[in-house]
């Protein structure tokens, strides 16, 4: 499903949708994502999904545009029939502290209700640059935990979930 947004914070206008990941420009933002995970997580910590993984029949993969530039992207991971995992969320550089993480977010959030979702979680990194993350998600109402699914206790991730 795509839709377009305009985010509160900036009024960035995006169309969100729907990706099969066989772009050059999110291939390409998604090895960046890759690129900085590794970069400034130890490698045990990094739980980024790479296009492969991204493509699973379990995952939704979206897509955030303006005109023809790439804005962003989110994922959306099924866990079980009720529950889903925030996957791959990143902005491009050049559109950073725009709106575009709260818009793709947003869109998230409204897909995990449409499907009946009663839980959402997410891993990010427990480092200074993951602070802007977690505030987002906490905005929204997401709120630590520990550990689920597959993850194990790790000083270098953060584990929140919000209940839908």
């Amino acid at each position: 499903m795509a839709g377009r947004l305009r985010s509160a914070s900036f009024f960035v206008s995006m169309h969100i949708r729907e990706d099969d990941l066989s772009g050059r420009e999110i291939t390409a933002l998604l090895q960046a994502h890759l690129d900085h995970m590794y970069a400034i997580t130890p490698p045990e910590s990094v739980h980024a999904l790479g296009v492969e993984a991204l493509k699973a029949p379990d995952v939704t993969f979206w897509s955030a545009w303006e005109d023809d530039e790439l804005l962003g992207c989110g994922a959306l991971k099924q866990l079980d029939p009720e529950s889903g995992e925030i996957k791959s969320m990143r902005t491009a550089m050049a559109h950073r502290r725009k709106g575009v993480a709260a818009g793709m977010l947003q869109h998230i959030l409204t897909q995990a209700r449409q499907r009946g979702y009663t839980w959402l979680g997410l891993e990010t990194g427990s480092m200074v640059e993951f602070a802007p993350a977690r505030a987002l998600y906490a905005k929204y109402g997401f709120e630590e935990r520990g550990p689920f699914g597959h993850y194990t206790l790790d000083p270098n991730s953060v584990y929140m979930a919000l209940r839908l």
